[in-house]
């Protein structure tokens, strides 16, 4: 019933076939070839995978107490195919009823839902990960669609969402307490608990991985979400919202409205709603952090980004020119750790002609396409914004060593298309240095030596991630050491943690908040603890009689 209901990109009938990822994606090509083998039996035999052989989608739907209704909004927003600008959907401005609906909803489900087993709560989420991988190509069609991307990297954010999922399924043991007899038979003991609804506000370069930063671990704990996807391309968060109902979520345990402003605002100022988790935007990211803190709301925000990559003249020249050119231009450079600023240490700037061909080589072109490289960006706003501060590097007296500007693929005349672009020559007080890109661009600055590099980087305001390339150990462990930043690759370009481990540990500028996303900052934020002390006096115990059946503590 649920399937006939969503408005989900799957009228086309050709079918994907899965092939290796190229560097440009964001898992590695084993993990991609590992996970295609699994890609069977897909709940839908069709679905869009064109830019072209289709018809306007149906409007996208909320999600509300485990039913997709339609909007009675009168308000709309165009959902653009970035590759050709056609609309491929309208996502509503969710009316105030309808996103109380949804508080209501999750409010009515929280106590049966934090009574729920934790053996129980895994089962679904076990039943979750089953069935993403499941529709893997089905979600990575839908993030090719709205959002751009290459089929590889839109395989990539599905990947990198449900390694997430799979992490969750194993927490219980990081919930488990403290106990201590503090007395004779009194004991003081600490449980976990669900803080009760919470909210994600998603943006647009992940629209799959970003929604399973947050829903699997607030629901494994116990939580109910209200989850406000990105409104340019909210397809992916609306059949991971299917799938969850599939696995067994119950209804008001994830509710999902749609809308700008209004409905951001409406997340704060909910009083029933404890904790709030954004990515996005500097500007939105300040607003929603202060709005959401002044309110009494845990808030998590993770802002914008400058991650430079330091290239040493002893670096392995090839892998290193090769890691450069993939966390630069890959997703078109819409990322929050793309690595959009190269610091060239010595004679390492010689090398950059090396680079720039590397730059030109790579096929930007639909994702649909076959041999992709990067697609286009999200909008013809961020498209001018992109060839506005490009323009600026030139009249502030960068170079423009590879121009981008006014690249249209063959077929795809009226993309937002921007090509890689190299700018060389770069100063600090540039406003394409100060300013983060959000697209395929790399800038390039000079030092002499690795101190300087190192000083340039922490005097950046952002701290999101920084990346060295470099066969000297020593001068990695001083790298490891002496740089600020939250996360660091040594010979890794794009250092995001794994979500089976470790979180998402962005700072400075680039992070508002205490917790940080999934691991254990994860589990932190989406639980509080109780500290209970109890007595029980033993001389008061009292013989039953035995049970001999098996515990199942089900």
């Amino acid at each position: 019933m649920l399937r006939g209901a969503i408005r989900a990109t799957r009228l086309h009938t050709s079918t994907i076939t899965p092939r290796t990822a190229r560097t440009l994606a964001m898992p590695s090509a084993s993990q991609i070839r590992a996970m295609s083998a699994k890609v069977d039996g897909s709940s839908s035999s069709s679905y869009v995978t064109s830019h072209f052989d289709y018809k306007q989608l149906p409007d996208t739907q909320n999600f509300i107490n485990g039913d997709f209704t339609s909007s009675k909004a009168s308000s709309w927003i165009d959902v653009h195919d970035p590759a050709t600008n056609r609309v491929v959907t309208r996502v509503p401005e969710s009316t105030r009823e309808e996103m109380d609906a949804a508080v209501a909803a999750a409010k009515e489900a929280f106590p049966k839902w934090r009574a729920t087993s934790i053996l129980h709560r895994q089962q679904v989420m076990f039943k979750l990960a089953q069935l993403i991988r499941r529709d893997w190509d089905r979600l990575a069609a839908s993030i090719v669609l709205e959002q751009g991307k290459t089929m590889a990297d839109a395989r990539g954010d599905v990947l990198r969402g449900l390694q997430v999922v799979e992490a969750s399924c194993g927490i219980g043991p990081a919930q488990m307490g403290e106990h201590l007899e503090v007395s004779t038979d009194m004991d003081t003991y600490t449980i976990r608990e669900p803080l009760g609804i919470v909210a994600s506000i998603c943006p647009f370069n992940f629209p799959a991985m970003i929604p399973l930063w947050s829903l699997p671990v607030a629901a494994i704990t116990g939580n109910c979400m209200i989850m406000k996807p990105s409104e340019r391309d909210p397809g992916a968060a609306m059949i991971l919202a299917e799938l969850a109902a599939e696995a067994g979520l119950p209804k008001g345990v994830l509710n999902l409205i749609h809308g700008t402003k209004d409905a951001v605002n409406f997340i704060l100022d909910e009083p029933s709603i404890s904790a709030v988790s954004f990515v996005g935007s500097d500007k939105a990211g300040q607003y929603i952090y202060s709005r959401g803190t002044a309110n009494g709301k845990r808030v998590q925000a993770n802002l914008g980004a400058k991650n430079h990559g330091i290239l040493m003249p002893d670096a392995n020249r090839n892998h290193a020119l090769n890691a450069l050119s993939g966390a630069a231009f890959g997703a078109a450079g819409q990322r929050c750790m793309a690595l959009s600023t190269l610091v060239c240490v010595g004679e390492t700037k010689d090398w950059l002609p090396d680079l720039i061909e590397r730059a030109k080589n790579l096929k930007c072109t639909g994702g649909f396409e076959q041999g992709a490289d990067l697609g286009p960006v999200i909008s013809p706003h961020s498209k001018a914004r992109i060839e506005g501060l490009i323009q600026s590097a030139s009249d502030e007296g960068a170079t423009i060593a590879l121009d981008g500007r006014g690249y249209k693929p063959d077929g795809f005349p009226d993309g937002n298309w921007v090509g890689p672009t190299v700018i060389t020559n770069v100063t600090t007080d540039m406003e394409c240095y100060k300013k983060e890109i959000f697209g395929p661009v790399l800038v390039c600055l000079n030092v002499k030596t690795l101190d300087e590099a190192i000083a340039l980087v922490n005097a950046n305001p952002y701290g999101n991630g920084a990346a060295i390339f470099t066969t000297n150990g020593a001068a990695g462990r001083k790298f490891q050491k002496d740089i600020e930043a939250g996360q660091l690759g040594i010979n890794v370009p794009i250092p995001v943690p794994l979500g089976t481990c470790f979180s998402f540990t962005g700072n400075k500028g680039s992070f508002l908040g205490d917790l940080n996303f999934y691991g254990k900052g994860g589990l932190q934020f989406y639980t509080q603890v109780k500290t209970v002390t109890a007595l029980w006096r033993h001389e008061d115990a009292e013989t039953t009689t035995s049970d001999v059946a098996m515990p199942t503590q089900s």
